[in-house]
């Protein structure tokens, strides 16, 4: 892929957009974090969790706080001088859809935050962002076929592929959310690969490049206090918020689904097979265990860093993938992650169940 021959104009508006918003989330996290202690907005510790004491969440809220401030800078400035243009599918609307959106994601999620209420009205919450994004003319029509061309949505498919896509992203983000600094890492990798993937002559959206990175620096500035040892979790209000963006994100003009798909097929690979197993083993996809990916890996004795890091490896791969494949390679190489991601699960699980059977052998009841 080629990029963009006018970037000189558009790369000190990225830029800036990116360092504002670092900077911004660098300074506002430190005082979400006293609120968040002063209100009760506290993790502690259980047998679920992996943190060993007390950590306060809704710390998304100083990412949605300097994403939207550094967002609504860049375009009041770029209204008066038009360096970046204003692309045609990107109206008032849409950008309502996906600013207000965002927001109302992050305090949807602080009301979990505050009163951790159960999974089914958090999915309530999750259709009504859905809805307001599909009213305001968020859609997805068409995605890359493997077959070569693609295929194309239009109507009530493509508004139920929407929500879907909005749904599955903010579930995915959240099923993710374990270890320190493991989704905002992962979201900040793919904003900038949203981000580069728009600035080359095959996307060719400048303007919503600049959003991606404004999205991909908050995420950086606030890692500073989320990289383990934590000083504050991102919380519900930061899954809601990251998940939404980015969906949103991908879809706006030219869809970015493909994309999407593999700079975080790890989240999302996790969260099919999470759900898979659960209503497997009769139980509700949205009860809580310790069976993802990270808390895979830690049982194989990988330590919190090495872990959050080796995930960040291959997001960032993919990354790279999704950057110098065409629309059919994507999804081929989605494909390819989930069928080897499957039989990586199921070795794992046949290795812990001759474990297990091994253990019980050694030690009979009495």
């Amino acid at each position: 892929m080629s990029l963009l021959g006018d970037l000189d104009a558009v790369l000190p508006y990225a830029f800036g957009a990116f360092v504002v918003a670092a900077l911004l989330a660098l300074v506002l996290t430190p005082a979400v974090r006293w609120v968040a202690v002063r209100y009760d907005l506290v993790d502690h510790p259980d047998e679920r969790r992996v943190n060993v004491r007390p950590i306060p969440r809704a710390g998304g809220l100083a990412v949605t706080a300097a994403f939207l401030l550094a967002a609504l800078t860049f375009l009041v400035v770029n209204a008066q001088t038009q360096v970046v243009p204003t692309p045609v599918f990107l109206e008032r609307p849409e950008l309502i859809a996906l600013l207000a959106g965002g927001a109302a994601a992050a305090l949807i999620g602080l009301i979990d935050d505050y009163l951790q209420v159960r999974a089914r009205w958090q999915l309530v919450g999750q259709v009504g962002l859905a809805v307001w994004a599909i009213a305001l003319g968020i859609q997805v029509d068409f995605i890359a076929s493997p077959f070569g061309g693609r295929i194309e949505f239009s109507g009530i498919v493509a508004a139920a592929v929407t929500a879907f896509w909005i749904i599955g992203m903010i579930n995915s983000i959240n099923f993710i959310d374990g270890l320190d600094g493991l989704s905002s890492g992962v979201g900040l990798i793919a904003a900038l690969t949203l981000g580069v993937i728009s600035l080359t002559t095959t996307i060719g959206q400048p303007l919503i490049a600049v959003l991606c990175l404004a999205l991909a620096g908050a995420l950086l500035g606030f890692l500073r206090w989320n990289f383990h040892p934590a000083s504050i979790f991102i919380g519900t209000s930061g899954v809601m918020f990251l998940g939404y963006t980015l969906a949103v994100l991908s879809i706006l003009g030219t869809a970015k689904v493909a994309i999407a798909l593999l700079v975080l097929g790890v989240p999302i690979i996790d969260t099919f097979w999470i759900i898979v197993r659960r209503l497997a083993s009769g139980r509700s996809p949205f009860a809580p265990d310790r069976g993802h990916l990270h808390h895979r890996l830690l049982d194989l004795g990988l330590g919190h860093r090495q872990v959050v890091l080796l995930i960040y490896a291959i997001c960032a791969a993919l990354g790279v993938l999704a950057v110098v494949l065409s629309g059919t390679g994507q999804l081929y190489a989605f494909i390819g992650l989930f069928l080897v991601s499957g039989i990586g699960l199921l070795v794992v699980a046949v290795r812990r169940e001759v474990r297990e059977e091994l253990d019980a052998s050694s030690y009979p009841e009495r």
